[in-house]
């Protein structure tokens, strides 16, 4: 009722089969994912639909232990809300999470690199020689980011504001997550990255 009043169209599932089939379709624009759905749970959902889209997802859920915010993190969500939440909050992040995957971080069609890696914002793609990395749309715009920012430490706090879209809804934990899975996609050696620098207490920084 909230969303629909909101101006969004809405389409629900209640069963974990039938959100796969539904987010796989390439209707939604954005996933609002319960963790505790019968016939498949939506950690399991998640993996799997993370094998064929970036789909921005949210995952709702009443569970408040730190280990499955993470998880939920480490396997692809974009975002993790607890029950209880406001409905203004949780719009607020629908709105931020749309707006990017819509484009609302492109850079007019320029070329950008650092290291082996060309940067294409025209096709929002990242390439190692002739071969494209598959990046979820966040882990696009934080390589944009940074490349814009390259060479000043950018703290958790600026990252969560600019990439994520919002500043105190969000959990920090996200922007490390996020980092870690980026590194592990950019990175020849992720435990001992050459690009995506960390500077302690500070930040994240770029190093071409």
């Amino acid at each position: 009722f909230n969303l629909k009043r909101e101006g969004f169209e809405v389409d629900a599932a209640y069963d974990g089969i039938t959100g796969l089939e539904k987010a796989l379709s390439g209707w939604a624009d954005l996933i609002l994912l319960d963790v505790m759905l019968p016939g498949m749970n939506g950690f399991d959902l998640l993996g799997r639909l993370r094998q064929a889209s970036d789909v921005p997802v949210i995952m709702v859920t009443a569970r408040e232990e730190e280990r499955d915010k993470v998880f939920g993190l480490e396997t692809g969500a974009d975002d993790y809300m607890t029950k209880p939440f406001s409905v203004k909050e949780l719009i607020a992040r629908i709105k931020a999470n749309t707006r990017r995957k819509s484009g609302g971080n492109r850079q007019g069609g320029s070329r950008m690199g650092f290291g082996p890696y060309i940067v294409d914002t025209g096709l929002q793609e990242v390439r190692r020689a002739d071969t494209a990395v598959e990046l979820t749309q966040r882990e696009y715009d934080l390589v944009c980011y940074f490349l814009t920012s390259a060479g000043r430490v950018i703290s958790r706090e600026e990252l969560m504001e600019k990439v994520w879209g919002y500043d105190y809804y969000g959990d920090l934990r996200a922007v490390d997550v996020a980092m870690r899975r980026l590194r592990e996609k950019l990175e020849e050696d992720p435990a001992n990255p050459k690009y995506f620098m960390t500077k302690r207490g500070a930040g994240y920084y770029l190093q071409k």
